[in-house]
């Protein structure tokens, strides 16, 4: 995880976010144990009550269970609902604020259909992953 926090959202939110991302890169995957809440706390000189309020928003959605001795662990298909939600969630608030940005630019579908196919055989794009 990046010690670097930002300013202007709360750390235990930006905690969770970072748990969410590891997990849909694969970084954390079904039944991994998170770091001990203590370990975290003391790696990045945060109150434990911080992290444990992050991580306990992980339990709310469901991404990670506690087990009563033995720590917090990814959930069986922690991965698969988080593509589910972001993917919708993009679709949702992100795609049209690019299609507007589209229209605006003039771009035309095929224009960045070729430039995104020029990107992956190049090798520049990010690590999109289609999973349905």
């Amino acid at each position: 995880m990046d010690p670097k926090w930002n300013e202007d959202a709360p750390i235990y939110r930006q905690l969770r976010d970072r748990v969410v991302a590891m997990i849909l890169e694969g970084v954390l995957t079904d039944g991994d144990a998170l770091p001990s809440v203590r370990n975290v706390a003391a790696e990045y000189r945060l109150n434990p009550l911080t992290v444990l309020k992050g991580y306990q928003e992980l339990v709310d959605e469901g991404l990670v269970e506690k087990k009563r001795g033995r720590g917090m662990f990814v959930t069986d298909g922690a991965r698969v609902q988080l593509l589910k939600d972001e993917r919708q969630r993009f679709k949702e608030k992100e795609w049209p604020l690019v299609v507007a940005t589209i229209e605006r630019l003039g771009l035309s579908p095929e224009d960045l259909l070729r430039d995104i196919a020029q990107s992956v055989a190049s090798g520049e794009s990010g690590k999109g992953e289609k999973n349905d």
